[in-house]
């Protein structure tokens, strides 16, 4: 038989990724939660906690970003401090 496919995964069959995936989301787990349940499962390996939490940091916090401060036409900021000596008001 011409193109005819022998051998593999059948076509539409799911693999191992896409069942974990729904069976996660059909118990009400998504990735995310999933992730932040091993992180915080005290009896889990303590390496894959840390991965855990690594992963799914990006969904819980914002990343930050550096901010170079510069003066003008971008030269170091200029710092000026100004002190004025005044007579004590008599009492």
């Amino acid at each position: 038989m011409k193109g005819h496919k022998t051998g593999g995964r059948q076509k539409g069959t799911k693999n191992k990724s896409t069942v974990a995936r729904e069976s996660l989301l059909s118990q009400g787990l998504s990735p995310l939660a999933y992730m932040l349940r091993v992180m915080r499962d005290e009896k889990a390996d303590p390496e894959r906690r840390d991965e855990m939490a690594k992963a799914a940091a990006p969904y819980c916090h914002a990343k930050l970003q550096s901010i170079e401060h510069a003066g003008e036409g971008g030269q170091p900021i200029q710092h000026r401090v100004t002190v004025e000596f005044v007579e004590p008001k008599p009492k």
